[in-house]
């Protein structure tokens, strides 16, 4: 008889726990660790979804006591390693131990194969000719889009014919009766096409980047049977354009070649076209990718692919980080400063900290990559608990970092200009629209205004679920970006009833209303959530832009990440202070970075680049070191403030936000929790609250927070588990929700 532990795939703590079941005869072949399954629970024999984690011949508690598990999942199991990464999410992070297992399996359930109809090129040379001759009929753009498909991918479904290659019938026809193209139906795998696209040319890397990857690979060697930080660890800083990529690629070769695997983790989706892309041209069909806009059946088959071993090197966001690799040997978290690393679902883990554990476990090594490092992993590899690889030149021949010019918005006021653009930034736009370069424009709000207000009361439109102002779009529609409700722009004012009600602010939508009014002969494109919300719309912008169908491109920081157009001469920050002041302790950091990369982005190519900072606070420290590209200058003015007012990096902090349906209820349960821990002796300054959040409401919900510091995060740790066991005896986490982030990184 076979006994298996299983934990319950459920948020709720008390039953936060490991239960036992009995394996049925039957079931015996399908039992493993890791495997997903359902089981009765409670008097009722509730069937609940289950994760098995361990098995045995012995019952843990009495025979008559132990029930039968129901049935075992036809899915993949979670692999053993990522189990124990499981657990140790459960550790270190809030959220319960099967919120942690369901993170670590990004594909849950199998998904089987679909007979679909293809279309293929079974002459590729007939094909090849038609198209060439094709490129010279402006009508036949739409045939050279089919040929183009088919021809780099080997075939074309007939999904994708009405879907994102937008064919006709009447462009498909003659091209089925000629023979160029022929129909078939046949079973495809999702997402898992031949590229024809691998190739031995390797770029030369200089001095630096040899010196970073050979220290690297000789760390790698180490760690395989003496694993520790520093030989685990290292932080690639290096300015934008420096060649980051090619020292991972170094890298990689070496692991590779030892028949290891490799995790290549990237902030947003938005960077995954032009990163696979880029490592396609090297690695081919090694590359399997992992991103939440995938389909079903295409995450299943990415997962397949590197569980089988067809695919030896992951992409993608967070969840590619638990990829089903059997030996992994390195693991790369490029841009390792994006907040988008940190969930901001439970459990709330950070990937970098993750993908350090996991190498911990595989004896991997990690590169924490960026042109602006977080101040955390700097302030460790500044300390030697990382290891330190600076690259401090661009790597393309002729490629120099961007003159920077910052103009002072107040100036701009008091000469009477009242535009968005500063004269130097409308005199630089003119100027590359004439030379035949293309421009940058970053504002990181979204939307037509910042908000809408009544110019008599002075009443702010707000949303009627969460405490925001909503933000005005355009076609009339003011939206909440927190709950996603949304109304008509009102008429009137909504409490006085005066019709002076107007939008004041600037948003990323209104900036693309008055660039095609004032440049009227130039190409404009947007990129921000708006624009971006269909699947491929991100990479078939990035390809547009990047092939020249665009003069301008405007956007939030998705247009800052990692992308790299040669033929962008000029970058504009409309509004540099932006984020310097919303109110929590990382506001100048992620300043910093956001106009350090957008600034980043000019002069990649041959020819020279130019950047204009608009600014209302020239002199801060913020904006004159990313105005210089000098991150170690910034780092020591904002690790000395860190300190003083006894932030992160400088000592840890638990975020304890407690929400609740009833403000009164809720504001007493977290004074309740206040005095508790003043009685454990927790003072100030490590003990701050309780306050109202940042946010006082979000769907309805009121919000109240504290935060815990201190030099030893093992002991805010303790504490965390502390609360949660004082909540649930108190019957306090029946009405109120308790969530726990350690080290935020943003405001709540």
């Amino acid at each position: 008889m076979i006994y298996a532990d299983i934990v319950i795939e459920s948020g709720v703590r008390n039953l936060d726990r490991v239960f036992q079941y009995r394996v049925p005869d039957a079931l015996e072949a399908k039992a493993c660790v890791g495997a997903r399954v359902k089981v009765p629970l409670g008097e009722g024999g509730r069937m609940m979804h289950g994760f098995i984690i361990g098995l045995s011949g012995k019952p843990s508690i009495a025979e008559e006591r132990i029930r039968d598990l129901a049935s075992i999942e036809d899915a993949p199991p979670a692999d053993r390693q990522l189990i124990q990464l499981a657990v140790w999410m459960h550790e270190h992070c809030d959220g319960t131990l099967s919120q942690a297992l369901a993170a670590v399996q990004p594909v849950r359930r199998r998904v089987r194969e679909k007979t679909r109809t293809v279309y293929t090129a079974p002459d590729q040379q007939k094909a090849r000719a038609v198209l060439e001759e094709s490129r010279h009929y402006k009508n036949r753009a739409a045939r050279v889009r089919l040929l183009e498909a088919v021809l780099g991918r080997g075939f074309v479904t007939k999904e994708e014919l009405s879907g994102s290659l937008h064919i006709s019938a009447g462009t498909l026809k003659p091209l089925l009766e000629s023979g160029v193209l022929v129909s078939s139906s046949t079973q495809i795998v999702r997402g898992r096409h031949t590229y024809n696209m691998v190739t031995t040319e390797h770029a030369v890397l200089n001095a630096q980047q040899a010196k970073a990857a050979q220290e690297i690979k000789d760390a790698v060697s180490r760690c395989r049977s003496d694993w520790n930080t520093r030989d685990g660890v290292h932080l690639l800083y290096g300015i934008t354009g420096s060649g980051k990529t090619e020292v991972y690629m170094e890298v990689m070769d070496y692991v590779l070649a030892q028949g290891r695997q490799v995790i290549v983790l990237i902030p947003e989706i938005s960077l995954t076209p032009q990163t696979v892309a880029r490592f396609r041209r090297r690695y081919g069909d090694r590359i399997a990718v992992m991103n939440s806009q995938l389909s079903d059946g295409e995450k299943y088959d990415q997962f397949m692919a590197a569980r089988s071993g067809e695919a030896s090197i992951m992409i993608g966001p967070r969840s590619a980080l638990f990829a089903p690799f059997s030996d992994p040997g390195l693991i790369i978290v490029d841009e390792e400063h994006d907040g988008a690393y940190r969930s901001e679902t439970t459990p709330k883990y950070d990937a970098r900290e993750a993908a350090i554990e996991r190498a911990r476990l595989a004896h991997a090594a990690v590169i924490l990559g960026s042109a602006t490092p977080s101040l955390s992993s700097y302030k460790k590899a500044s300390e030697g608990t990382y290891s330190l690889h600076t690259l401090t030149c661009r790597a393309k021949e002729g490629s120099a970092l961007p003159q920077t010019e910052i103009a002072d918005m107040r100036e701009e006021l008091k000469a009477g200009n009242r535009s968005i653009f500063s004269k130097a930034l409308r005199g630089a736009m003119e100027e590359t629209l004439q030379d035949g370069g293309q421009i940058m424009l970053f504002l990181n709000r979204r939307g037509f205004a910042g908000f809408v207000s009544c110019r008599s009361c002075g009443e702010v439109i707000r949303c009627p679920h969460c405490d925001v102002s909503l933000t005005a779009h355009s076609g009339g529609i003011l939206k909440c970006h927190y709950c996603g409700f949304q109304m008509r722009m009102p008429q009137r004012c909504p409490v006085c009833g005066s019709p002076y009600i107007g939008k004041f602010g600037i948003g990323t939508q209104r900036v693309e209303s008055i660039v095609r009014r004032e440049f009227p002969d130039a190409s404009v494109m947007r990129m921000d959530r708006d624009t971006a919300s269909r699947k491929n719309a991100v990479a078939d912008m990035v390809t547009s832009f990047s092939q020249g169908k665009a003069d301008i491109l405007i956007g939030t920081q998705m247009i800052v990440k990692g992308h790299d157009f040669e033929n962008v001469t000029l970058v504009g920050i409309l509004a540099a202070d932006l984020s310097m002041h919303t109110g929590d302790y990382m506001s100048t950091e992620r300043t910093f970075q956001l106009v350090t990369q957008a600034a980043g982005r000019a002069g990649r190519g041959s020819r020279p680049g130019r950047v204009v900072i608009q600014t209302y606070q020239p002199e801060h420290y913020c904006i004159q070191t990313a105005a210089a590209q000098d991150y170690e200058a910034f780092y020591r003015q904002e690790i000395q403030f860190r300190r003083l007012m006894h932030y992160p990096p400088a000592v840890s902090m638990l975020q304890i936000l407690l929400e609740g349906l009833d403000d009164a209820q809720t504001e007493a349960a977290a004074g309740a929790l206040h005095a508790r821990l003043q009685r454990a002796g927790w003072r100030d300054p490590y003990l701050l609250g309780p306050v109202r959040a940042g946010i006082a409401k979000v769907r309805d919900r009121y919000r109240y927070v504290l935060y815990l510091r201190h030099t030893n995060e093992a002991v805010l740790l303790r504490c965390e588990r502390d609360i949660q066991h004082y909540a649930a005896a108190a019957r306090l986490d029946r009405d109120i929700y308790f969530n726990f982030d350690m080290n935020p990184i943003s405001p709540v």
